[in-house]
């Protein structure tokens, strides 16, 4: 799962699939209604890679976070982000042990919950597939080339001096 093409824009509901760039910003997708238009790069937008959330220990990326829910549910769609607050961070506490729950907010797990469920309906939630490809580029690391600066260069570089002499 490539969570680097899917975008968060602050004032913006929902997520955003990156299609393209722009001179001076980027065309992207809704991933709710499908609806395509330019955001500028004065605006916030924040890709999912990018974002993680406070432990107690250190930051847990999100898709970390989006792995445990995943295995958690089976692959099925969490509970509603419109949950009460109690029965959110019940269930948030279950996947992620170690959050701080000083600084992770309700309205920060209701989002975390939202974009799980949007990528579970959309099927863009793709856990094995990254086991496989990890195991593949073990096994396939090309090994790195060695190779001496070319000989032609240099002797041309010496013939170039002696007939400026």
């Amino acid at each position: 799962m490539d969570l680097s093409k899917i975008l968060s824009i602050s004032g913006k509901p929902g997520l955003y699939k990156m299609l393209a760039q722009t001179k001076n910003g980027m065309v992207v997708e809704s991933l709710s209604d499908g609806k395509r238009f330019t955001v500028f790069a004065h605006e916030r937008i924040s890709s999912l890679e990018e974002i993680s959330i406070y432990t107690n220990d250190e930051d847990l990326p999100l898709k970390d976070i989006l792995k445990s829910i995943f295995e958690k549910q089976n692959g099925e769609a969490a509970i509603s982000y419109k949950s009460d607050s109690a029965e959110l961070k019940t269930f948030f506490e279950e996947v992620v042990p170690t959050y701080d729950k000083e600084n992770v907010y309700v309205s920060d797990i209701k989002k975390v919950i939202y974009w799980y469920n949007l990528l579970q309906e959309k099927g863009m939630l793709e856990f094995e597939e990254e086991k496989e490809e990890e195991k593949e580029d073990e096994k396939e690391k090309p090994e790195e080339s060695k190779e001496e600066p070319s000989e032609k260069i240099k002797d041309t570089s010496k013939e170039a001096e002696k007939t400026k002499e």
